[in-house]
């Protein structure tokens, strides 16, 4: 049988298969590398369970990863929508970290700024965001209690996956978009067994017959180990004009002289903070 999994929790898996049944299933042997929106071959071994034979070939895979681990998000997914919100003050870092982690897997990015009714502290949260509006990064501005609709437009066609910080606003915003969705978690809660405090890695809802969203935890980091210091220079995206102008082939973009980037920071072509966070990001990875 195939399917797709639509929930996660340890090493339980929820897969909805291709005539619609919610199936509990395990991975085979002692490590799992399956990820919610995963679509795996499964062989069903009772009435109400299952075993994950194989993973079937993804087309994206979003996930962070430290030095110790790495933690799965989604998988064949085709957009990643950052949800950050005018209050509780977000991470910018976090934000780059996770735009850094989209463009690396060639995943579309989608920046939603939330609780846009606080008008006063809208232009604020707007002047933080502009650098990545004007790199180009789309960015929708709405009330989750009152606008949730705005985003929808934006999600149809395609498999997105939410991510944010706790407090942004997101559980608000997938239960204004998808009203069955406590529903939904608590048949998901049933199926596997586990009670209503059920803590699920992922969980994907159906918006309609072409679109899905994947619903994560919230974040309060986003580890990049999995990426080099080359990926992480490429997933910047104002960096590529000038990637391989150095003077040097290995040049690390810092003191070294006729560096591509730097004039470019020099000459206000890349954003000195864009920069900075760069050398942050790349000063945490293994061997940097």
């Amino acid at each position: 049988m195939e399917g797709r999994v639509v929930a996660a929790h340890g090493r339980q898996y929820l897969v909805e298969t291709t005539d619609g049944k919610l199936l509990p299933c395990f991975p085979r042997g002692k490590k799992s590398d399956v990820a919610c929106g995963d679509r795996v071959d499964i062989q069903q071994t009772s009435d109400d369970q299952g075993v994950i034979e194989a993973i079937q070939p993804r087309t994206s895979l979003l996930y962070r990863s430290n030095e110790i681990k790495q933690k799965l998000i989604a998988a064949n997914v085709d957009q990643l929508v950052i949800v950050v919100a005018t209050e509780p003050a977000f991470s910018d870092e976090l934000v780059t970290r996770a735009l850094l982690a989209a463009e690396s897997e060639e995943i579309e990015p989608l920046i939603v700024l939330n609780k846009c009714d606080l008008s006063e502290r809208v232009p604020a949260a707007r002047e933080r965001l502009k650098v990545l509006a004007d790199l180009g990064y789309r960015i929708v501005e709405l009330s989750a209690l009152k606008h949730a609709e705005d985003l929808r437009p934006e999600l149809h066609g395609v498999t997105s996956v939410l991510v944010g910080q706790s407090g942004m606003g997101k559980s608000t915003l997938v239960n204004a978009l998808v009203p069955e969705a406590n529903a939904a978690t608590r048949e998901i809660s049933q199926a596997l067994d586990s009670g209503k405090h059920t803590t699920t890695h992922a969980t994907l809802y159906h918006l309609d017959a072409d679109s899905q969203l994947i619903d994560s935890p919230g974040l309060q980091e986003f580890g990049l180990g999995h990426l080099d210091r080359q990926e992480i220079e490429y997933a910047f995206r104002e960096f590529r004009p000038y990637l391989g102008q150095c003077r040097f082939r290995d040049c690390r973009h810092n003191r070294e002289p006729d560096c591509a980037l730097t004039a470019a920071v020099n000459a206000g072509k890349i954003d000195e903070r864009r920069f900075a966070a760069y050398h942050r990001i790349v000063g945490t990875q293994r061997g940097a």
